[in-house]
């Protein structure tokens, strides 16, 4: 009889005590993963950071060739 009583009191300190605590650190767990970049999003950065940067080149070397044939571009541009 005792242990049916006893079995009865730990299910209840379990669901009580334990489960929320577990459940918890679960999703804690599960939004600490969500804030890191997989290995995925971590190439697709570096693409579109070299695709940035080859941008800012050419957009250097067109204004180069603009100084050079229309020197008064950037005052009509509004620049």
């Amino acid at each position: 009889m005792f242990f049916h009583g006893g079995f009865f009191i730990l299910g209840i300190l379990f669901l009580v005590i334990v489960a929320p605590i577990w459940i918890i650190l679960h999703y804690i767990t599960q939004w600490r993963n969500a804030r890191r970049l997989s290995g995925a999003d971590e190439k697709t950065l570096g693409e579109l950071w070299q695709s940035a940067r080859r941008m800012e080149g050419r957009i250097d070397a067109l204004e180069k060739v603009l100084d050079s044939e229309a020197p008064g571009w950037r005052m009509r541009a509004g620049g």
